[in-house]
């Protein structure tokens, strides 16, 4: 099963491609690390976004997008952009979306840690958090 983990924040979303078979996880090189919106009330633009997403999705042959789960309001709340990309990544057609809190990938990490440091695994710093989503995902 090969996945598509992705972190939103602000205005970006933030990809790691992962896929898994044998107990072994491999992270396929991939064109793009992010997807940046610039202004949010352009339809163009967010059908831009979602077309470029489902291009990716369908070069690489990938199975699932799994969303790490952001909050709807406090501190740490997602921004309107943000829940934006998550809708239109969504409704894609032919695409499944399963999402992923915080705490269920914490617990994943703690039963199954990770067994190489992410500095080693070549992808930038900024796609650790989507990284991490991925790994609890397929750590099953």
């Amino acid at each position: 099963m090969k996945i598509c983990a992705v972190e939103l924040r602000s205005n970006e979303a933030v990809i790691c491609l992962l896929s898994q078979s044998n107990g072994m996880f491999d992270l396929p090189d991939c064109r793009t690390q992010k997807f940046v919106m610039q202004d949010s009330l352009d339809n163009v633009q967010m059908k831009d976004f979602q077309f470029a997403f489902k291009k990716l999705l369908q070069d690489y042959q990938v199975d699932r997008v799994v969303i790490r789960t952001r909050e709807t309001r406090g501190k740490f709340a997602g921004s309107a952009v943000g829940f934006k990309l998550e809708a239109a990544i969504q409704l894609i057609d032919g695409i499944e979306v399963d999402f992923i809190t915080s705490s269920e990938i914490k617990q994943k990490l703690k039963r199954n840690p990770l067994s190489i440091d992410f500095r080693a695994t070549g992808l930038r710093q900024f796609q650790e958090a989507a990284f991490t989503t991925g790994y609890a995902y397929l750590s099953k």
